[in-house]
């Protein structure tokens, strides 16, 4: 058995999840052959040995002790369906009615060790979108009239099936109506718009007959393992490969973060230090719809095309060049597309190392020095470290020589940065925590059976006794809230930001090919929650995560989100504390309460927080909407509206800084959370209870002061 801690597993609403590319995507990409006749696609032989390996892995070393009943088959079945059809436009009430036969029987065929039931749905399921694909092109024909007041609902995840093939033939008829339209707003002609969705709908076909048993298996699988606890998952052979290339982080591409999104490849984040961050146009949230090899090729439209095949697409070798067609979201109202060209390397892992910085905040006539170390993730040289190397890399021993540094340059106090840091290795979220405690326990982790250990600072010196702030984000995951639960738990320093994602649990990888009888076919393998862990004083970190000490607003609109927004999240739990002496002079919570109101007043007249105010505002409605217009007008109204109005915000905060509109865009908006998180720092550190670090007091800056690191790969997450 191998033993990893997983990084955070975002749950989207499609059918398959993908990883960094040039790092790893999460499905097969076994290619079938295309024609007229559909085969009944069933169970290959190995995926009887593999269901036989998963249910006793999972009775005996599964964290949630689960039953396989007849309540989990009817969750099961629900994910199931969920997977296939989330916005359901494919299968009818009749459909769905057929299926109940299954409701109380798939824990029967589980325990069997038979996939049998899922392979029926599915064979239903592919008919069904090969007869709406079919639909959507015979739409192409037809002139759509764009001035009739009409919408689309494009988010249909808690609608009604549709009745009848009626139903869906209006559902399809607006949704390629829509297609159209924003094409058109795009700029394209007529024949264009034809040819583009000609094409697109009949990639989709294709890649709707190349689903092979191994898919089906998969998605099977998971929606049965997922019923058990989202952290759990099957891989198989092909997404194992993956994972594996994924976890040496060595592979060669843009650097960024894939997800399937129904036809739509979706950029989830984009990966610090990879050639896709140091381009600088690509984002969280865009839509890849095009792709095109070197300065010349051809744009390939790649909506409704399998997440494999577009990662293929982009991949490529160092220093050649790959062509992103991308769209922005329609809940961005923005209708207008770009055409990205970035050059391919490898991911450069030591701009994902710790890095640090310099704030400099006025406080009327003084200027005080606020140390920054932001720590993308908690990463350590496994290998180098298992051969006695005494110099191997880690996240600690990188902190450790930036906070020498730091002092070197006269700071006055010290902020970690943990935003968006998703986890890492645990020892070094223990070690890390070390540097800032003389010694003592950091966190607690409970395994299946209800024993209970306990990790400790595992050297006795201190590497940094000064004023300390941690921020954090509602992406800060795992290894991250336990190094700023142990931080808080000792009042050693400030939390700040906003409440963390609520990952408190442990995963091992199972290689499900050393113990099967025959190995000559791989099997995949078995991902299992088996552990939680609980900060030193009792609590957990998962479910509710770490709640900052000072919450600071951000421009994000969060509804629901992290762990507390699954349902069959492993609950929030609570066991004994530990013995622990909190740090020799504690942050008090009288003195917590004066700075949370001096923040709330920089908060009210700060104009950075009147700009991320201005963008929340802006985004709400598109945050929660679940249809969009079909009338032409609208969308143009729309769109213009809302650009006019982010071009309003960030000439209102220029103006408050008195800045030209060229000298601004070069400085605007800046990272006012963190330089508030300075202000609430210095408050702190200099008994600035009176009031007088105020914002027109002058023009706090970050002055970026990079650590130049050499590469390090990390041979365990979480």
């Amino acid at each position: 058995m191998q033993h990893f801690n997983l990084n955070i597993w975002r749950r989207t609403r499609s059918i398959t999840v993908a990883f960094a590319l040039g790092a790893a995507v999460l499905i097969t990409n076994s290619i079938a052959q295309t024609g007229d006749a559909l085969p009944l696609l069933e169970p290959d032989v190995q995926h009887s040995r593999s269901l036989k390996l998963i249910n006793y892995f999972v009775e005996r070393y599964h964290y949630q002790k689960t039953r396989l009943d007849d309540s989990l088959s009817s969750q099961i079945l629900d994910r199931y369906l969920s997977a296939l059809d989330n916005s359901r436009a494919y299968f009818t009430a009749s459909d769905i009615e057929a299926f109940e036969s299954f409701r109380f029987s798939l824990d029967n065929s589980l325990s069997g060790n038979n996939a049998t039931p899922f392979y029926e749905i599915f064979n239903v399921y592919q008919e069904r979108v090969l007869d709406r694909l079919e639909f959507a092109i015979g739409q192409l024909d037809t002139s759509f009239d764009f001035s009739i007041n009409e919408d689309y609902p494009f988010d249909r995840d808690e609608a009604p099936w549709a009745i009848d093939s009626a139903e869906l033939d209006e559902l399809w008829r607006k949704r390629v109506k829509n297609d159209v339209l924003t094409l058109k707003l795009e700029g394209k002609s007529d024949d264009d718009i034809i040819d583009t969705l000609q094409d697109r709908y009949s990639q989709q076909e294709r890649r709707t007959r190349q689903i092979s048993s191994q898919d089906v298996f998969q998605t099977a699988i998971n929606a049965y393992m997922t019923s058990i606890e989202p952290h759990t998952g099957y891989f198989s052979p092909r997404a194992t490969e993956n994972f594996k290339i994924r976890m040496s982080l060595s592979l060669e591409g843009i650097g960024a973060v894939l997800q399937m999104e129904n036809e739509f490849t979706v950029v989830q984040r984009v990966v610090p230090g990879g050639p896709a961050e140091l381009e600088g146009n690509l984002k969280a949230g865009d839509r890849i719809v095009g792709v095109g090899q070197g300065s010349d090729d051809a744009i390939v439209d790649v909506v409704g095309w399998r997440l494999d095949d577009v990662v293929d697409l982009i991949r490529g070798a160092k220093g050649t060049i790959v062509r992103l067609q991308i769209r922005p979201d329609p809940k961005s109202g923005t209708s207008e597309s770009k055409l990205l060209a970035i050059t391919r390397d490898q991911i450069k892992l030591e701009e994902q190392a710790a890095q640090k910085s310099v704030i400099e905040i006025q406080d009327g006539d003084l200027r005080h020095r606020i140390g920054v170390i932001d720590i993308p993730t908690f990463y350590v040289d496994f290998d180098a470290r298992a051969r006695g190397d005494e110099n191997f890399r880690s996240t600690t021993s990188d902190v450790r020589r930036l906070i020498t540094e730091l002092e070197g340059d006269q700071i006055d106090a010290l902020i970690i940065d943990l935003r968006g840091n998703g986890g890492g290795a645990l020892s070094e979220a223990t070690a890390l925590t070390g540097l800032f405690i003389e010694s003592g326990p950091v966190v607690q982790v409970r395994d299946a059976r209800g024993r209970t250990r306990i990790n400790h600072d595992p050297e006795n010196d201190l590497a940094y006794a000064g004023p300390l702030a941690v921020v954090v984000d509602r992406d800060s995951a795992s290894a991250s809230e336990i190094f700023a639960g142990a931080i808080q738990d000792y009042r050693r320093g400030i939390i700040l930001g906003e409440d963390t994602f609520g990952k408190g649990t442990v995963q091992n990888l199972i290689d499900l090919d050393r113990y099967a009888q025959d190995s000559s076919v791989p099997l995949g393998q078995l991902k299992v929650t088996i552990a939680q862990f609980f900060r030193v004083s009792g609590a957990s970190t998962q479910h509710r995560g770490v709640a900052p000490d000072i919450q600071i607003p951000s421009a994000q609109v969060i509804n629901d989100y992290g762990e507390r927004s699954l349902k069959n999240a492993l609950p929030w739990d609570e066991i004994d504390p530990v013995e622990f002496s909190s740090y020799p002079e504690p942050i008090q919570e009288s003195e917590l309460s004066t700075l949370r109101s001096l923040h709330e007043g920089r908060v009210n007249l700060d104009p950075d927080f009147t700009y991320l105010n201005g963008l929340r505002a802006i985004d709400q409605p598109l945050a929660i909407a679940t249809k969009i217009s079909l009338l032409e007008t609208d969308r143009k109204r729309s769109r213009d509206q809302r650009a006019a109005d982010q071009e309003a915000l960030i000439k209102t905060l220029a103006a408050s800084h008195q800045m030209t509109p060229e000298i601004s865009q070069d400085i605007l908006p800046r990272d006012i959370i963190l330089i508030e998180s300075a202000r609430i720092l210095a408050d702190f550190t200099f008994g600035n209870f009176d009031g007088r670090i105020v914002v027109e007091s002058g023009f706090d800056s970050i002055n970026s002061n990079n650590l130049t690191t050499t590469p390090v790969t990390p041979s365990t997450t979480q």
